[in-house]
């Protein structure tokens, strides 16, 4: 095996293996995300995120966009990070690693992990 195929393989497997995680599951929520943008874009203004409480069943539907680390220039977005959406002042964060952040303002409302189906 070629030295670049030994340090892109794990990172073209982890590509194939979330590529189709669209669900988190966390101790309180279900999250569906939907990226509606064309394949083969970089960054997606176009998300959408279903959060249904596993407590009382009920559900928020919100529209976000995908976040990314910059790179070297700090204009071209590098590492995918996850998604963030906001309702009012509440922000959410659902990271690539499973982790769930809802904030008020300064105020951290629920933090937890969770795993992607």
């Amino acid at each position: 095996m070629t030295r670049s195929l030994r340090i892109f393989l794990p990172l073209l497997l982890l590509a194939v293996d979330t590529a189709g995680a669209d669900t988190l599951t966390t101790p309180s929520f279900v999250i569906d995300i939907q990226e509606n943008c064309a394949e083969g874009e970089v960054t997606c203004d176009k998300v959408s995120y279903t959060g249904t409480s596993k407590k009382t069943g009920k559900s928020i539907r919100l529209r976000g966009k995908t976040i990314h680390s910059m790179c070297a220039d700090g204009v071209t977005p590098c590492r995918f990070l996850g998604y963030e959406f906001r309702n009012g002042s509440t922000y959410y964060r659902v990271e690539e690693g499973g982790g769930l952040l809802i904030m008020q303002g300064k105020k951290v409302l629920l933090e937890e992990s969770g795993k992607w189906d």
